[in-house]
């Protein structure tokens, strides 16, 4: 594996075991070259609660171009805090999947605590 993808994975073994403790829900971020997904998970993980990507076919009609930008994550964040808030969850914990918090990161769960969600 890659030097890089290892330390990302040992940041994001760390975080998912802080957030585990807390025994609330989480928001789960990944982001690829191409897309970013996020979702809302239960305190175990067992199940998903509520997802937006930018393969949604909803989020696709409002985006200009394909591609990651900060945009594209304020208006991931944006439909995930309605769609987290309309399954009933109001606090959750970030989990960024050992991604740094800053650019599209920071963009998303800016956009989420804009919309009504608590972390």
């Amino acid at each position: 594996m890659n030097r890089n993808i290892e330390r990302r994975v040992r940041r994001a073994k760390k975080t998912r075991m802080k957030l585990r403790t807390l025994n609330m829900p989480r928001l789960s971020v990944h982001i690829s070259l191409q897309h970013i997904y996020a979702q809302v998970l239960t305190p175990d993980g067992s199940k998903v609660l509520a997802v937006a990507s930018t393969l949604d076919k909803e989020i696709k009609t409002l985006l200009e171009k394909t591609g990651v930008n900060l945009k594209t994550a304020a208006v991931i964040g944006e439909h995930i805090a309605k769609r987290a808030i309309t399954a009933g969850i109001k606090k959750i914990g970030f989990d960024r999947s050992g991604f740094k918090y800053h650019g599209r990161v920071k963009a998303l769960a800016d956009a989420a605590r804009e919309n009504g969600l608590d972390f």
